[in-house]
């Protein structure tokens, strides 16, 4: 299977946190240009120089995502540095508050991250589509997740966020379809990395009495395949959607979970 990603010019929101990093890092071995969104551009420096040292043509853009605005500017440089907008990754997100209940969410939290996971995706989709309706092709993956599938009891807020980037996920796709541009969700379950051991495996260890590894191990349990998803696997999943092996498919969520959303 070759993707045939390369040269494609790809809009990446907030690269260089958690598995956003590993999701640029995807697009520029498939030798694609990068427009990398971020509101501190100075997080992601160090990640832009290492791509360029790779002879990767990278562009960094500061922009504030629930801005309109600044996401509409945003696209206009993406498109005057590079002609046009191929893909748009939609990774900048939130969590919310965690461990709260509804009634103990406050209207503030409750706005914030619906603002971030929600408004934030509509923004740039919203900027970045009339460009690719004009060019009559592209393709839009956002960044969603498995409690957007199934609801969390204590994450009220995020699934929320999460669920309604879903419905604005298939609304955009049926829209768009016509114009041959695909708008799909890439759903991760939990991901390995310094948030999973350092927060969710504490947690468990210190409320079970287990160490961190005893947790991970009970964690991967939850999952059909008995292990946690990498932060490659959901970007592998990302360059699938991204690429015209993916050309038939538009509007679905893309559990990357071992199996736990959809079973």
């Amino acid at each position: 299977m070759h993707l045939e990603l390369k040269d494609k010019v790809v809009l990446i929101t907030v690269p260089a946190k958690g598995m956003g990093e590993a999701i640029t890092r995807a697009f520029a071995g498939e030798g694609c240009r990068l427009a990398l969104l971020a509101r501190d551009i100075a997080a992601v420096a160090s990640l832009a120089e290492s791509l360029r040292a790779q002879s990767i043509e990278i562009l960094l853009i500061r922009c504030d995502i629930t801005d309109s605005a600044q996401c509409e500017a945003a696209v206009s440089a993406a498109r005057e540095a590079f002609g046009t907008v191929h893909v748009l990754v939609n990774v900048a997100g939130g969590s919310g508050p965690i461990g709260k209940t509804g009634a103990e969410t406050t209207a503030e939290e409750f706005d914030e991250i619906v603002r971030l996971n929600m408004t934030g995706c509509f923004n740039t989709i919203r900027a970045v589509l009339p460009g690719m309706i004009e060019q009559q092709g592209g393709k839009i993956v956002n960044i969603g997740g498995t409690f957007g599938m199934r609801g969390k009891a204590g994450r009220m807020a995020y699934s929320t966020s999460k669920w309604g980037l879903r419905g604005m996920t298939k609304s955009f796709a049926l829209e768009a379809g016509p114009h041959n541009v695909n708008v799909n969700i890439v759903a991760p379950g939990m991901v390995d990395g310094p948030r999973f051991r350092t927060k969710v495996c504490l947690e468990m260890a210190g409320r079970l009495g287990i160490s961190e590894e005893e947790a991970a191990r009970r964690h991967s349990e939850d999952y059909a395949l008995r292990r946690i998803s990498t932060a490659n696997d959901v970007a592998n999943a990302c360059l699938f959607l991204a690429s015209d092996c993916s050309r038939q498919i538009t509007g679905i969520d893309l559990p990357v979970d071992g199996g736990w959303a959809s079973l």
